[in-house]
């Protein structure tokens, strides 16, 4: 078999991605009642999974390529900048009016700018980092998406005001463009620790399906997840900051090093 038709598969897995997003936005557009807008957010999360079905084919095939990365953020914009955005527009952000336009297009923006920045800073590091710097644009749209199916899949009508959500879309905003870490499991092994962590989450996922209700699953998880972050920094965030500072320092002086030792070879 041609190797060069497996540079093909995780292209494949993007695309599908991107169709996803942007049949969301038909449908967000098209949408005349709850299930419709239950349908346009369970797209998204079907971007989702093709979305991290694409790099860990890629590595699994050895098909890292730069291309790649430039398709899979493109992707991302799409498929968890703009149509979580039209999402949030057509469901309840258009009772704001112009307001409504303007909180929808920083969410779609801010996650642009997030993916911007982190391709800049992933192009510098030699290795996988265990921390993303801001809320990772898919969870962010994460977060949009469990709380429609959560309020569209309630069994008692829920009634959704405009403000509040403009608020909690506006804060997701920021937090993706924000220096906050987040955990990026890049690199968790099935040790005793991780296996008892997965066990709590689920546990956690099972009481909350059994007492609350099935749809507050999701939003469960994707708020856990934004409010550990938020935790963290405030606990230990000065202190990754100077352990990255210091780091970062010990760098530059060895690369001052050898560029004294290449300019003293010049000279002989």
């Amino acid at each position: 078999m041609n190797r060069k038709w497996l540079f093909v598969l995780p292209n494949l897995f993007t695309v599908s991605s991107i169709f996803c997003g942007i049949f969301s936005i038909t449908r967000a557009m098209e949408a005349t009642g709850p299930r419709d807008f239950f349908q346009a957010a369970l797209l998204i999360l079907f971007g989702a999974f093709f979305d991290g079905c694409d790099g860990r084919v890629a590595r699994l095939t050895k098909t890292q390529s730069d291309f790649g990365v430039q398709l899979d953020s493109l992707a991302d914009v799409i498929t968890f900048g703009a149509a979580p955005s039209i999402l949030l527009y057509k469901w309840v952000l258009h009772s704001m009016g112009l307001w409504g336009v303007i909180v929808a297009s920083v969410y779609a923006s801010c996650g642009a700018l997030r993916l911007a920045r982190f391709n800049v800073m992933a192009a510098k590091e030699t290795s996988p980092s265990n921390f993303f710097t801001g809320l990772p644009i898919p969870l962010a749209a994460g977060v949009v998406v469990s709380i429609v199916v959560a309020a569209t899949q309630a069994v008692e009508p829920i009634t959704v005001t405009p403000v509040p959500i403009a608020i909690v879309t506006l804060i997701i905003s920021y937090l993706m463009v924000s220096s906050i870490k987040y955990h990026s499991f890049k690199k968790v092994k099935l040790h005793t620790r991780q296996i008892a962590t997965i066990g709590a989450v689920l546990i956690f996922g099972a009481v909350i399906a059994t007492r609350v209700g099935p749809n507050f699953v999701l939003l469960a998880y994707a708020s856990a997840y934004v409010v550990v972050g938020l935790i963290e920094e405030v606990l230990f965030g000065r202190r990754r900051r100077e352990a990255l500072q210091l780091a970062a320092n010990s760098v530059a002086v060895v690369q001052d090093e050898d560029d004294l030792v290449d300019d003293d070879g010049d000279d002989e």
